[in-house]
């Protein structure tokens, strides 16, 4: 009863002040942790079950319950183990991989995205949606690429902000992920990355703060592996003097599941909530006993004899409250698996389809195809499941091969396996006993595909990775930049008899193809979701008109790149299967090493091409001069004769610099939507951060003094205008 009134006494309070929410929220977080026990603090700070941790029913707060994105809403586990718990109302949405997403470079969509996925986790009550991914393209080889935005910090930072602005606003909080420099899967757990503060600040830093200063992020996940030879999940200077310090970040800090290895470092670094410790996060289910989590009964007793201080705890709470309160209050009912998900699902993957290669103009298909013939391994398996941790039970999934049927409902759409991969798919949830068995030889297999392409009016090769383990997959990297399953020499095979044919690569990185010169199309499709097939279609039809950019550059090999040497990757292995990972190649990462080093990718950053043709007319800058900030505009025109969007690019170039600087670097774009002889305007807002680099000695952001370029571009290879100015 004392509770009761207690609470009313402070909502009618609160009512008579009329203070703003923000006062309002933290008035509660404070009120309800003057009224804990240190027992009731110390289970607020980790997990009860894989995915839950424990509110205090004594003061009315609930539990807080977190869930796996960040393409869709995780089926629901068992309490204490990684298997299915065998729902049948946890179906969801799957939406496109987060680099199809960065693909688009289109904010808006990345906003309904961020909306729709966020809708799907308030319907099934939870609190906290674990994305976006934000770490960078550092190695093609990385085995979660699929799961981030590219290789650039502008870009990944810009594109975060509207999805997680889209999934707060149903009172779902985004949790920001893997903080920091978790840019490989192999020995996740054990390497330590040696890198400068000049490094870390301009390329692997400032996504992570524009989600947490712009797109004002509730919750970030601490990675597994180690920053100065101290594992992320204790260390201070990431967690405390870097993210809520420098940046103001007022949320929680949770642990990545199992990244959390012993109480002092835990109980001083800034982790807040502690997740997972007693499993190494994905494959070994083991019961836990949660009061023995680092952050639980250890963490009371150091506690109780004054070894640790009370203060940090309180800040810890303090912190669990606040984002349980900010998902508690308010919003919507959300929705599952309605036809607006599924039809925004279909659009985000149309939208980040990249065409690469239209030779003789394949692309757009006739209408009145009479015989299409589909091959490949990719085109009839489902890529919603596997990936791990982002591995989705969907309502339905729509494959390549369906796609085009449902496209071409009159035609003769033959499907010729031609090669065969793995047979089984991974995921234990719907698809556990899908088996894409084949009883024909590799030499059969090729042998019928060749001789159902020679009358066809399209071939369509559908390739590329999978999401099993070492492809694209969470915990493993690839073994090879290659293709696997022997596809570079099936696809040539079939190109010699269709050089016409279209190549469809399904992945989340960047891949060889020897075969390039030799195929007339080539589309980047990424993994599409629920709608793959569908949207696949629309755009080889012409339906939609592709618009996507590359957000990382294809090189021709491995050797082009800027990670060369074993103590780049994977590392060095030290004294007890620690290993070492040198982050030598300094600011040089993506398309600021190839043009560095003059070295001509396969396909560069921020290229794409579209069925329609885009003129960039003469760049206007408001001055010549610059104190505070530069406006330049640049009017674009569609030339072609259908309907289109062009994402221009921004890039900045350093003339004359104190410092070693990129040959120029993004700092804005913009997608633009076009009808046929439509000319529209683009703007950009130059300020002086846009000219900054990091200087370490002096610990802050340095803009020199002296001559600068902009730089319009279709691409970071396509330059299409310049003005010059000087700072003064």
């Amino acid at each position: 009863m004392k509770r009761i009134v207690f609470f009313l006494f402070a909502a009618t309070m609160l009512s008579a002040c009329r203070v703003s929410p923000e006062a309002e929220l933290e008035m509660r977080v404070e009120n309800t942790l003057a009224q804990m026990t240190l027992d009731e603090k110390i289970s607020v700070i980790h997990a009860q079950s894989k995915f839950s941790s424990p509110g205090v029913p004594r003061l009315g707060v609930p539990e807080l319950w977190t869930m796996d994105g960040p393409h869709g809403v995780r089926p629901e586990t068992l309490w204490d183990e990684w298997a299915s718990a065998l729902w049948t109302s946890d179906s969801c949405t799957a939406y496109p991989v987060l680099t199809c997403l960065a693909a688009s470079w289109d904010k808006e969509l990345s906003g309904l995205y961020g909306r729709s996925v966020g809708e799907e986790a308030r319907y099934r009550k939870k609190n906290v949606l674990l994305g976006p991914g934000l770490n960078i393209y550092r190695t093609p080889l990385c085995g979660r690429n699929f799961e981030y935005m590219g290789e650039d910090p502008f870009l990944a930072g810009k594109m975060s902000v509207p999805y997680i602005q889209g999934i707060q606003s149903n009172n779902v909080a985004a949790c920001v992920k893997h903080f920091a420099l978790n840019n490989q899967e192999f020995k996740r757990h054990r390497y330590n990355v040696n890198i400068d503060d000049r490094t870390l600040y301009e390329i692997y830093l400032p996504a992570f703060r524009m989600a947490v200063q712009e797109g004002g992020a509730w919750s970030v996940m601490s990675s597994y592996n180690l920053y100065q030879n101290q594992w992320v999940s204790h260390n201070r200077r990431l967690l405390t003097e870097i993210l809520k310090d420098e940046w103001g970040f007022d949320g929680a800090v949770l642990s990545d599941w199992g990244a959390v290895h012993e109480t002092d470092g835990a109980a001083q670094s800034g982790l807040d909530l502690e997740f997972g410790t007693g499993t190494n996060g994905v494959d070994v289910n083991i019961e836990n006993a949660y009061d023995y989590y680092y952050l639980a009964k250890p963490y009371k007793e150091k506690i109780l004899s004054g070894e640790l201080p009370e203060s940090d705890l309180d800040e810890k709470v303090r912190r669990v409250l606040r984002l349980n309160f900010r998902t508690q209050l308010g919003g919507n009912w959300g929705s599952m698996c309605s036809p607006e998900h599924f039809a925004h699902c279909r659009k985000i993957g149309s939208e980040g389809v990249v065409l690469l290669k239209n030779e003789g103009s394949v692309l757009p298909m006739r209408a009145d195809a009479g015989k299409i013939v589909v091959l490949g391994e990719n085109a009839i398996r489902p890529m919603v499941v596997g990936g791990s941790s982002s591995s989705l039970k969907t309502k339905y999934e729509i494959t390549v091969l369906e796609g085009i049927r449902n496209a071409y409902p009159e035609a003769e759409v033959i499907y010729e396996r031609a090669y065969q991969g793995e047979p089984k798919v991974t995921g234990n949830y719907n698809y556990s006993l899908y088996d894409l068995t084949d009883p024909r030889s590799d030499e059969k297999l090729l042998e019928d595909a060749l001789v159902a392409v020679k009358d066809a009016d399209y071939v369509i090769f559908v390739g590329g990775l999978n999401k099993n383990k070492q492809q694209d997959c969470e915990g493993r990297d690839r073994l090879s930049y290659d293709l696997p399953y022997g596809q570079n020499e099936v696809i040539s095979a079939l190109a010699t008899v269709r050089p016409d044919m279209i190549y469809v690569n399904m992945s989340g990185t960047a891949v060889a193809m020897p075969f390039a010169d030799k195929v007339a199309s080539i589309v980047q499709a990424w993994y599409l979701g629920s709608e793959t097939g569908n949207a696949l279609a629309d755009v080889l039809t012409g339906k939609v008109n592709p618009s996507g950019k590359l957000p990382f550059t294809f090189p021709y090999m491995m050797e082009d790149g800027p990670v060369r040497t074993p103590a780049q990757y994977p590392g060095i292995e030290g004294e007890d299967d620690m290993w070492q990972v040198d982050y030598s190649e300094g600011i040089y990462v993506g398309y600021r090493w190839y043009e560095a080093n003059n070295i001509k990718p396969r396909f560069p950053f921020g290229f794409g091409l579209s069925y329609t043709t885009f003129e960039y007319g003469q760049m206007k800058a408001s001055s010549k001069t610059m104190k505070e900030r530069l406006t330049i505009q640049v009017p674009v025109t569609n030339t072609g004769k259908v309907a289109g969007a062009e994402v221009v690019q921004l890039y900045i170039q350093d003339v004359e610099a104190s410092v070693d600087r990129p040959v120029k670097e993004l700092k804005g774009f913009e997608k633009i939507y076009l009808e046929p002889g439509q000319t529209k305007t683009v703007e950009f807002v130059i300020d002086q951060s846009s000219l900054s680099f990091f200087d370490a000695a002096r610990h802050e952001w340095v803009a020199e003094p002296g001559e600068f370029k902009a730089l319009v571009a279709a691409s970071s290879e396509d330059v299409r205008g310049e003005v010059l100015f000087t700072l003064k």
